[in-house]
């Protein structure tokens, strides 16, 4: 079955997660994290990204960027998993498959789940209980967006600024996000948006993108018609 097409769309943010093959680590030691980062800085400058939030995990990666072209995003990863694998490879003197398969792929309906998307990305070493607070852990843009850190990854998205008016109340009004935790159903929604790259987002959501990418977005039915009983991502 050939590969769907990705949902990419200019300037419209897209919730990424890139995992590692059998859930098998992928960063080892402080100077492979800063590397990764270097690389997803020097492609996303290159096809023209903007990063608004991301985290690295042990064996798998978030970040919510927003493309300037349709191809920005897909051009991103392929350079950044060529350099990193080469690197990884060399590094550890190993051979193989080091990412599962593609990246996957969410498009975010800005308006209703940007911060919460962020959110639920910067708290994932919270959810992982490897910190007790996203400020705790190094590795993710947490403490740009909350505490005004320098990062060059990190572009300011429109509902960021709409937080306040300047640097220091939205940052404030960003940390104060963190104060409470993510409605669960919302958890659920991004998860599971992201692991099938459906749109994140309500049934109107969904409409607007298939009326822009002029084809249905859905979940595959296996089985004959009559016995479906689960959905699988498509």
């Amino acid at each position: 079955m050939p590969r769907k097409p990705r949902m990419n769309l200019p300037g419209v943010p897209c919730h990424i997660v890139q995992r590692g093959n059998n859930r098998q680590a992928t960063l080892f030691r402080k100077r492979d994290y800063q590397f990764y980062l270097d690389c997803l800085l020097d492609a996303t400058r290159r096809y023209k990204v903007d990063v608004h939030a991301y985290v690295l995990m042990t064996n798998h990666i978030h970040i919510l960027a927003t493309p300037e072209y349709k191809e920005s995003i897909s051009l991103t990863m392929q350079s950044l998993g060529r350099r990193y694998v080469q690197y990884v490879n060399k590094e550890y003197v190993r051979t193989g498959t080091l990412w599962e398969s593609r990246h996957k792929a969410s498009l975010v309906d800005a308006e209703h789940y940007f911060l919460t998307c962020s959110r639920y990305i910067e708290l994932n070493p919270v959810a992982a209980n490897m910190t007790q607070h996203p400020v705790e852990y190094t590795w993710s843009s947490f403490r740009s967006n909350a505490l005004g850190q320098p990062d060059p990854l990190i572009k300011i998205h429109e509902m960021y600024r709409r937080l306040g008016a300047t640097h220091e109340l939205r940052r404030q009004a960003y940390a104060a996000l963190f104060d409470g935790v993510i409605d669960p159903d919302d958890v659920k929604l991004i998860h599971n948006a992201v692991m099938c790259s459906m749109p994140t987002g309500d049934s109107r959501f969904k409409e607007q993108i298939e009326t822009v990418l002029k084809r249905k977005v859905g979940y595959l039915h296996r089985g004959r018609p009559g016995r479906r009983k689960n959905a699988q991502c498509k």
